[in-house]
């Protein structure tokens, strides 16, 4: 995709050869991929083995006539739409210690976007073997708070997005604006280390 006048070609091609994997395509991997994909982001890997739910409509890239589909295939769907050029390779298979090097060893940065606390660790344990920077999330639910939601830089190769608290729980649910400001913040990292700038 082309993002024109907004970006240098040299800018352009940085992100048209960039190849990014996300790890889920709920609502912060389809919407960190719906991001990255207007922003002229030209390969993308992503991993779910999920289908479309009633209940993801409230933050999910998705729409309710894919219900019931496997979110890779409606996600990649959704993109192609935005650029039918963009090059996805999906994966419809649970993300586990086994197939973790198999899925992004070919990336050149890994976005975490599960939203279950188990394989938030899994993440944490296998991504470093990569090499590769990571954009990880952490506390994201609820309401308001909207400047909770900080990015922070942990190591070398490890920038975390979110406030660290907030987790998902019957009284602090995860909804589209909060879910929505961490998945474009783990985006806009992911095109500022591509393109050498902050973080």
């Amino acid at each position: 995709m082309d993002v024109g006048a907004y970006a240098t070609e040299a800018e352009r091609e940085k992100l048209r050869s960039l190849r990014v994997g996300i790890a889920g395509a709920g609502g912060l991997g389809s919407n960190c991929a719906m991001h990255l994909v207007r922003s002229g982001v030209g390969h993308l890997a992503i991993a779910d083995f999920d289908v479309v739910a009633e209940s993801n409509l409230n933050r999910q890239f998705f729409f309710r006539d894919q219900i019931g589909r496997p979110k890779v295939d409606a996600l990649a769907e959704n993109l192609r739409r935005i650029d039918p050029e963009v090059d996805l390779l999906t994966y419809r298979v649970r993300v586990t210690p086994d197939n973790f090097t198999m899925l992004f060893a070919g990336c050149d940065i890994v976005v975490e976007a599960f939203d279950d606390e188990s394989a938030k660790r899994m993440f944490l344990v296998e991504a470093p073997h990569l090499g590769k920077p990571m954009v990880f999330a952490s506390g994201i639910a609820g309401w308001g708070r909207s400047d909770s939601v900080r990015l922070k830089r942990m190591g070398q190769h490890l920038v975390v997005v979110g406030d660290g608290v907030s987790a998902v729980s019957p009284t602090m649910p995860p909804v589209s604006p909060r879910v929505g400001i961490a998945a474009a913040m783990q985006a806009n990292a992911v095109c500022a280390i591509a393109l050498g700038v902050e973080p």
